[in-house]
């Protein structure tokens, strides 16, 4: 199984950066899982409607380049579905028997555009709660792993 996470903008923080990396570390028993970072594009201050239309449709053409036809796109976004952490592993293992890829989409700070929620087989929130995209990137990875976990019946903390 191949993961591959698509997010606009780049860990920047020491500490994220070393937790992610140890969730990736754990992962590679389960699956190979990389990471595209996209750069986020500026947003001037006080910007109108359609600058921050403009931005979202850039991002979007920049995240889409990155996915290929057969990949099983997950975005995630504020209007998609919350499943607890079994729901989560279940809908991985769903995945795992008609795609080898599945591709997680985090947007920037302005979120994800239509046309990539368009492309999208599945749209996730994981909270109602807003998180920053490296916030998100963390928790994501993190339940990545809990749901191999959970997949292939080992013990993981609670």
């Amino acid at each position: 199984m191949n993961i591959k996470v698509v997010t606009v903008g780049k860990l920047k923080e020491s500490a994220l950066i070393q937790l992610c990396a140890e969730y990736e570390k754990r992962l590679g028993r389960f699956c190979k899982i990389s990471f595209c970072e996209l750069k986020d594009k500026s947003i001037p201050k006080n910007a109108n409607q359609a600058q921050v239309a403009a931005v979202l449709v850039q991002e979007g053409e920049e995240i889409l380049k990155r996915l290929s036809h057969s990949d099983y796109v997950i975005a995630l976004c504020v209007e998609g579905k919350m499943l607890s952490s079994e729901d989560f592993a279940k809908k991985i293992s769903d995945i795992v028997s008609v795609s080898s890829c599945i591709a997680f989409v985090i947007g920037g700070s302005l979120g994800l555009s239509d046309m990539v929620k368009s492309r999208a087989d599945f749209k996730l929130s994981l909270s109602k709660m807003t998180f920053t995209h490296n916030f998100a990137r963390l928790f994501l990875t993190e339940q990545i792993y809990r749901a191999f976990k959970i997949g292939a019946n080992e013990e993981y903390h609670k």
